[in-house]
């Protein structure tokens, strides 16, 4: 199922929860460095909404110091940080009307991007227990989500992120991918 990460194949719940389960913990710092990122559709209401506003992936330089939510630059060399705060404040939004769900946001993300763009850290990495294992959790700093990590391999991960409201975990995979500088 998760052979080719960013081809990923759609996935029930319980298929990625088997996955993640099966897959090792990781540690902190295991996750330093710039990671591409793509949904694993599974049904989650969420699934789609990451892929329409044109999301990166994420970056951690260190505990203390973590961007979840990259985007690309106009100049496609580049990345910039996204406030989370900002984003779930769209998510709320995105609920209450499903049609926005099957449109592309990017234009509007890049629109509103001196708005949205941050340069401060809007997360840390911790370890956390998370279905009878520790393993590497990125902690927002201002909404209620953990992404908590697995390893699939030296440069592969899979996320679940575990939101407060939600019925169950959202999935992603991350793949290491340090090509491009983060603005």
């Amino acid at each position: 199922m998760l052979k080719d990460l960013f081809g990923v194949v759609p996935a029930t719940a319980a298929e990625a929860l088997d996955v993640f389960d099966e897959s090792e913990t990781v540690e902190p710092d295991f996750m330093f460095g710039t990671w591409r990122g793509a949904e694993l559709p599974t049904g989650h209401p969420m699934d789609g909404l990451l892929a329409a506003t044109g999301w990166w992936g994420k970056r951690f330089v260190d505990a203390e110091t973590v961007h979840p939510l990259l985007f690309p630059a106009p100049d496609g060399a580049s990345l910039w940080a996204f406030d989370p705060a900002k984003a779930f404040l769209g998510l709320g939004l995105t609920r209450r009307l499903p049609v926005l769900r099957n449109r592309s946001l990017v234009a509007p993300v890049t629109t509103l991007r001196p708005v949205l763009r941050t340069r401060a850290p809007k997360a840390r990495l911790r370890s956390t227990r998370y279905r009878g294992k520790d393993t590497a959790t990125m902690i927002y700093d201002q909404v209620p989500v953990n992404d908590v990590f697995r390893g699939l391999s030296d440069d592969a991960v899979i996320g679940a992120m575990d939101m407060r409201g939600l019925r169950g975990p959202y999935f992603f995979v991350l793949r290491r991918d340090d090509s491009l500088r983060v603005e």
